[in-house]
């Protein structure tokens, strides 16, 4: 078999690079080790920038994104007994942000590619990359069928084969782990707020977001090594009230709980993004932690900025935009991972004896909500810088 672009994963990363390719008259193969039914069930981050929601519509995929997508145009600070509205109407005109479920997005790309006749493969076993420092690199998988490209891009995350394949030394990793957790939960329940809200208390981090009109989601900062088992029921409501009813007139709705988790929080780096023919994007080049909602966003910004240097390439036979692919990327990557480290770091119980440090907290979430320049840093950042490319590659 042959193709243009060989590209592994079918995340938002992946997916969303083989229809914009298609758009502009390239062809790709999606090969992705889980089956379609999981990827599509797969509950993760459920916040668009303006920019990537941008990008969904000009690319035919927003039809229903724009129907039951929920945009938000602020965010809620709580801390010390009192709510702080960050208003997006006020410190960024005509921006803000959506909240619609990765999962959503998934089977949004999923159906466009199928309908456009793409070439997606799911349930493939052994992956596995070769001659990428050649200009004929190729892809084996399922136990011996090959697949030959002109470029391959690593979409499968982080734990994919895609950057274990780059030879030692050649990529330089960054690495930073937090002391705490994050449990998730989704819960069939009406939101108790129209907006989500980032509370900060002395018993840690709590979370109200939402992933429709009858479906909620809640995030708990707990301790790294949390197990499911610590957590039943009765104490994750007993808990998110604890840290969430701490201003007046706000009671937290409940309901049937469909779903745990813990993730670890991390930031992690690789620097480059790119090694011979070999492009990485997404998770698999680069971590935050949630806190700023920047994962899936981020994802979309590789993928613009591949999308453009590959149909240059195509185009006319250039490869300026493919050897600045890792630089270009790179710039939105530090942004975004200042920003996610700076909220969890406003917002999250470190050591519970540092009182110095608790008192810092405080007088800066004070500056944040009180200032309208660093409200406006919040604000902008949150709901995505402009593109350096202006409007979406299709």
């Amino acid at each position: 078999m042959r193709t243009q672009v060989g590209i592994i994963g079918a995340g938002p990363a992946g997916l969303l690079l083989s229809h914009l390719l298609h758009l502009r008259g390239i062809s790709s193969v999606v090969l992705e080790r889980r089956s379609r039914e999981y990827v599509e069930k797969r509950v993760r981050a459920g916040v668009l920038e303006q920019g990537t929601v941008d990008t969904l519509v000009a690319a035919g995929v927003g039809e229903r994104l724009r129907r039951e997508g929920l945009p938000h145009h602020g965010i809620e600070l709580r801390y010390g007994g009192a709510g702080h509205r960050i208003a997006f109407e006020r410190l960024v005109p005509g921006r803000a942000i959506t909240v619609y479920g990765q999962q959503e997005v998934v089977k949004d790309l999923i159906a466009a590619r199928l309908a456009a006749g793409g070439d997606l493969r799911f349930e493939v076993e052994d992956v596995a990359v070769h001659d990428v420092a050649t200009d004929r690199p190729y892809l084996t998988f399922g136990g011996g069928e090959r697949l030959d490209c002109d470029v391959i891009a690593g979409c499968d995350g982080f734990h994919g084969v895609s950057r274990p394949s780059v030879p030692e030394g050649v990529l330089t990793a960054h690495e930073r782990d937090y002391p705490f957790a994050w449990l998730g939960v989704l819960a069939r329940v009406k939101p108790s707020a129209e907006e989500l809200i980032y509370a900060h208390s002395e018993r840690g981090f709590a979370l109200h977001s939402m992933r429709s009109p009858e479906i909620s989601r809640f995030y708990l900062q707990v301790p790294p090594d949390t197990g499911l088992a610590d957590w039943p029921d009765e104490r994750v409501w007993a808990e998110l009230a604890a840290r969430l009813e701490t201003v007046p007139g706000f009671t937290l709705a409940t309901g049937e709980i469909l779903e745990k988790g813990v993730t670890p929080m991390r930031s992690f780096v690789v620097e480059p993004m790119q090694y011979g023919r070999l492009y990485l994007a997404g998770d698999a080049a680069h971590i935050v932690p949630p806190t700023g909602a920047k994962g899936l966003n981020l994802a979309v910004a590789d993928v613009r900025v591949l999308t453009e240097a590959l149909a240059r390439f195509y185009a006319d036979g250039s490869t300026d935009l493919l050897d600045g692919y890792s630089a270009a990327c790179l710039r939105r990557v530090w942004r975004a991972q200042h920003f996610s480290w700076w909220m969890t770091t406003l917002l999250h119980t470190f050591d519970s004896d540092d009182a110095y440090g608790r008192r810092l907290q405080l007088s800066h979430l004070d500056y944040v909500t009180s200032s309208a320049a660093a409200a406006t840093t919040l604000a902008e950042n949150y709901v995505g810088l402009p593109f350096e490319d202006g409007p979406a590659p299709v």
